[in-house]
């Protein structure tokens, strides 16, 4: 991270609490806004909001920033009415394994992943969060939840359709990674142009359990594309 950059976060840091990174959605990521610095000047975790509106969301940071400069330590497992009207919010732990695809700017302005992290979940219009029975299901992919499902971190459900190969499925390895841009499928080959007589369909878990590094390009947008020379190497996109 450049000096001047660092010098800039700092500033906001001790102007405002924190400094807040946003990102932006696209035709198939949600958008997310999280904090930097929270931990370095309270010792609180950093924050992270997914699906809001970009000004919502940095309100919704800001006023957390200023309780915290005023005592409030949030903790998970809670229900909190201080930010949305009418409906609560609650905190999750953030699974580290999570950091290197949403918190890289963090990482790198501490030079370490040793900080933790809550994520602030909404609940729908009914005040069910993502985790209960009922919760609006279209609003899932609004906000995935990053203290779980490590060994799954795609959006979809486990259960929806992926194409492969015969070859993956007797096991080669996967070094070509498309995500359609027509009908969002995702697609696992073991070579840039696989035979369409080899094609086989399984759910997106089967391969996951093939592959577990394949998470690693759970966040390809539509019409991305990851490759690889063999499975020792880094995904490029």
């Amino acid at each position: 991270m450049e000096t001047k950059e660092r010098d800039r976060i700092k500033q906001n840091i001790e102007k405002h609490g924190c400094h807040l990174i946003m990102v932006m959605e696209d035709d198939y990521l949600p958008a997310f806004v999280h904090t930097i610095g929270l931990y370095e000047k309270y010792g609180h975790p950093e924050l992270i909001c997914f699906g809001l509106k970009k000004e919502v969301a940095s309100e919704i940071l800001n006023d957390a920033a200023e309780m915290i400069s005023e005592g409030q330590s949030f903790v998970p497992d809670q229900s909190y009415d201080d930010f949305l009207k009418e409906h609560p919010m609650q905190f999750l732990s953030v699974d580290k394994r999570y950091y290197e695809f949403y918190f890289g700017y963090a990482s790198r302005y501490y030079g370490h992943d040793d900080f933790p992290v809550l994520q602030m979940v909404w609940p729908d219009k009914a005040s069910l969060f993502p985790w209960q029975a009922g919760f609006v299901a279209d609003l899932k992919f609004k906000q995935p939840l990053l203290d779980r499902n490590v060994d799954f971190m795609f959006y979809e459900e486990r259960n929806v359709a992926a194409f492969t190969t015969k070859q993956v499925l007797e096991g080669a390895p996967i070094l070509y990674v498309y995500h359609d841009d027509e009908d969002g499928a995702w697609q696992f080959h073991h070579s840039k142009n696989p035979d369409q007589k080899d094609a086989k369909l399984v759910a997106l878990a089967e391969i996951t359990k093939i592959d577990p590094s394949v998470n690693q390009v759970h966040f390809l947008p539509y019409g991305g594309a990851a490759w690889r020379k063999s499975p020792q190497d880094k995904w490029e996109y």
